[in-house]
């Protein structure tokens, strides 16, 4: 293992670097040891004072498959080796045709079959509100409204924010947004009268679950009512699938559990495995035959990026693909869920614990507020596992290739650290009731 100078890469990131959702005053604080990862196997980290842990939430639900995946690894190797990118503006490139046609063939037969290659989940979110508006336009018909639901996180670009992170973060800047209506339920979007709804363009949805509302779990049937509606209004139904997709519901993609493929669908994070920054938004025939002309003449989509179709981010998603295949991913993945939610029932009685939430192998356990969540994943450090809470509720998205004696020791952690601030929550209670300082027998 290489030696690393731990206070000095410390030192260096508190001097130059900047952390995206980080309270940096914190971060930067004298007292404050942040976690530097070296290295990665499998489910586990290893951060550069040798410390291993199990990465609980995938390096923010991206890492699908495992660290260090040999199948990826030699894949990403192999192109590197005839060329790492190549602009996709005017030219193309073998490993982005053949990952189209691939993803394309997940789907029923004329279905969703254009592949529209950006960056990450936000850029394809953005990629397919800009096609929505479009494509309506282009039609002569005055769709330019979206409908998204409240607590939803699309993304944190103009266009992905407007629809819910701005109001979740508190950085709604006017101007910044597409004209989006919010809605709370199925009950409210079915309220809309005919006239609004002949507005709207698309509805945009997390299917089965949205992630950063704190894994909240629709109702069941709520994806195929979404569907239903758009159906009978005449609008588009996008679905977010860049935290559900690629086997992290128990299926390929949450949209199939309830038959309810979206007119537009955004791919991004496990499209990779983790490896490198790869987003996709497909559509139908339908939606892609409407652009049929120029950017001159407004008749083709003007929007890309300089690493759209990068050729590596596209290898080592051809490579993630061939492991679902070779290994047996999603039958192997089924008895893993039902241990996960087994394991997790005990963790309803936990003092502290509100309530815990399960969908495929995806797991919120709320606690009373956001200060405790957040020292349940810092204390949790000290059991082997890295997770994150999102406010109240602590998020638990494990790789797909996490072992049965790995999943057993990542729900461990949690009930050991929430234990933990417990007894010293009432070691503290009763120092506060008698004064003088506990005993370590008491403690």
């Amino acid at each position: 293992m290489t030696n690393w100078n731990t206070e000095e890469l410390i030192a260096a990131d508190k001097q130059f670097v900047w952390h995206p959702f980080t309270n940096m005053p914190e971060w930067c604080a004298p007292e404050h040891e942040p976690i530097v990862i070296v290295e990665g196997h499998g489910a586990l980290l290893r951060d550069s004072r040798g410390r291993e842990y199990i990465d609980g939430n995938s390096s923010i639900w991206t890492n699908i498959h495992g660290h260090n995946h040999p199948r990826i690894n030699r894949a990403i190797r192999e192109q590197l080796e005839r060329i790492a990118h190549s602009s996709f503006l005017g030219t193309t490139n073998p490993v982005a045709i053949e990952l189209a046609r691939e993803i394309v063939e997940l789907f029923p037969c004329k279905t969703l079959s254009r592949v529209f290659y950006s960056d990450d989940g936000s850029t394809g979110i953005e990629a397919a509100l800009r096609i929505a508006a479009q494509f309506f336009q282009m039609r002569g018909e005055k769709r330019n409204l979206f409908v998204a639901f409240r607590s939803g996180y699309h993304g944190d670009t103009a266009g992905a924010a407007a629809l819910g992170a701005a109001k979740m973060f508190s950085v709604d800047h006017e101007g910044w947004r597409f004209p989006v209506r919010r809605v709370g339920s199925i009950e409210e979007l079915q309220k809309l009268s005919g006239a609004q709804a002949l507005g709207i363009a698309a509805v945009v949805v997390e299917p089965m679950i949205q992630g950063a509302a704190g894994m909240r779990i629709w109702p069941e049937g709520t994806s195929a009512a979404v569907r239903d509606w758009c159906n009978q209004n005449g609008a588009l139904m996008i679905a977010d699938e860049v935290m559900t997709g690629f086997g992290r519901t128990g299926k390929m993609f949450a949209s199939e559990h309830e038959n309810a493929l979206p007119d537009v669908m955004v791919l991004g994070k496990g499209l990779s495995g983790g490896y490198l920054p790869l987003a996709i938004t497909l559509t139908t025939e339908e939606i892609f035959s409407q652009f049929d002309g120029s950017v001159a003449d407004g008749r083709a989509l003007a929007y890309g990026h300089s690493y759209t179709g990068n050729a590596l981010g596209c290898a080592a998603a051809r490579a993630g693909l061939a492991i679902f295949r070779e290994e047996n991913v999603l039958p192997i993945l089924q008895p893993k869920i039902r241990q996960l939610g087994s394991q997790l029932q005990p963790l309803r009685e936990l003092p502290g614990v509100t309530e815990v939430r399960q969908c495929g192998f995806v797991a919120g356990i709320e606690m009373a507020d956001a200060e405790t969540a957040g020292e349940v994943c810092r204390r949790a450090r000290d059991y082997g596992l890295l997770t994150r809470n999102i406010r109240e509720t602590i998020a638990l998205l494990p790789p797909l290739c996490t072992t049965e004696q790995q999943l057993q020791r990542t729900v461990a952690a949690l009930s050991s650290a929430i234990e933990k601030i417990e007894i010293e929550g009432r070691a503290l209670s009763r120092l506060g009731r008698h004064g003088g300082r506990p005993s370590m027998s008491r403690l």
